[in-house]
């Protein structure tokens, strides 16, 4: 399961739409890793003022890399970090999560091809 979703999330949701506050605090709560890394690579961003801030290490468990995986696979997760903290998310590999400023579109382009994807290959990394 991805999400460990409390009663109130879940009656909320039945009832209708969920607003976005209750279910980043889903999020941060069922993937604790996935979440600390984001919020790291946003503040590391804000804090150099760069295009994109972006993850090289491996997470430190199957676990923790299941957390990640899981959180850049959904499109409601992703869209709702990136509203939260107003930002673009890219993801190559098992682990190379990049936050980009929404303005960095060229940067954000160039992240996502198809030759930066094959650059980013390490012997390592195939069973990732």
């Amino acid at each position: 399961m991805s999400l460990t979703v409390p009663n109130d999330l879940l009656d909320q949701a039945r009832a209708g739409d969920v607003d976005d506050a209750a279910f980043v605090a889903c999020v941060r709560d069922s993937l604790p890793y996935a979440w600390s890394l984001i919020s790291e690579l946003v503040k590391q961003r804000e804090q150099t003022g760069a295009e994109f801030a972006d993850n090289q290490v491996p997470p430190p468990s199957e676990e923790a890399r299941g957390q990640l995986l899981r959180c850049m696979a959904s499109d409601a997760m992703r869209g709702t970090l990136e509203r939260h903290f107003g930002v673009r998310l890219a993801f190559q590999n098992c682990h190379r999560v990049a936050v980009f400023d929404p303005a960095a579109t060229k940067a954000l382009l160039d992240f996502v091809t198809p030759r930066a994807q094959i650059l980013n290959q390490q012997p390592e990394l195939v069973d990732c």
